[in-house]
């Protein structure tokens, strides 16, 4: 019997938070081996895991796999969560690369400078509302069906809901001006492997923290010149 899968990362969301999602969604079991200092990184890049000397990696199937979207990819694909022909994999693709522009803008919103916190959050929720959330709307609206592509789970529907609730911690009611998306978000919240995710005790990972957010600055020696304004990093000494 094949062992669980391995996550490699930090002790946080970031780009492998959509990783955990999935594997909960899909029912599989993984294990996490966290790089808690910049060492911990250094010793697992020198230890020739990681293709492009980065993170995240996950060891399944006797593979290290890394670069999130060819992880997500491959989970997707294994646990029939990827449509059932090419069509909707295409579709599943839409959604999600426009999922990762908003869900990227929130990953890396902790990085803003403190002044420039309340324009960032308002920028993030312009987005959502205006750009990405009314494709979902609309998508539900016009098939009538209960999930994005076709009639079954798939990877974009797990991946909506996890950015439906990141946006949601921005703004509690933000899914006012859209009822599809409020059915969605009841709906599957409440399929079981789901409903177990979003239990406290699961692997899922809370909001950054300041504290969370030192931690990886030294893990990955962010400590100066970078910082985030209105949807893009800029570099700059702080």
């Amino acid at each position: 019997m094949a062992g669980k899968p391995k996550l490699y990362y930090f002790n946080g969301r970031g780009r492998m938070e959509s990783v955990r999602w999935l594997l909960a969604a899909a029912g599989v079991e993984f294990e996490e081996e966290f790089s808690k200092t910049a060492e911990d990184l250094q010793n697992l890049i020198k230890s020739g895991k990681l293709m492009y000397q980065q993170v995240p990696m996950v060891e399944i199937d006797g593979m290290k796999i890394v670069q999130t979207r060819a992880i997500l990819r491959y989970i997707a694909a294994k646990y029939n969560l990827y449509g059932k022909d090419l069509k909707e994999q295409t579709l599943i693709d839409m959604y999600v690369e426009g999922m990762r522009d908003l869900y990227d803008l929130i990953m890396f919103s902790p990085l803003t400078l403190p002044e420039e916190r309340g324009k960032t959050i308002s920028f993030i929720l312009e987005k959502a509302t205006g750009r990405f959330f009314p494709v979902y709307e609309k998508v539900l609206k016009d098939h009538g069906k209960n999930y994005l592509v076709g009639n079954q789970l798939s990877w974009a529907d797990i991946h909506l809901l996890e950015l439906i609730l990141m946006v949601e911690e921005c703004k509690s009611d933000v899914l006012l001006a859209f009822p599809k998306l409020q059915e969605f978000k009841a709906r599957i919240s409440k399929l079981p492997r789901i409903q177990k995710f979003l239990q406290p005790g699961s692997q899922r990972q809370p909001p950054m923290d300041d504290a969370g957010l030192e931690a990886a600055k030294k893990i990955f020696k962010l400590e100066k010149g970078m910082f985030y304004k209105h949807g893009s990093i800029i570099l700059a000494e702080f």
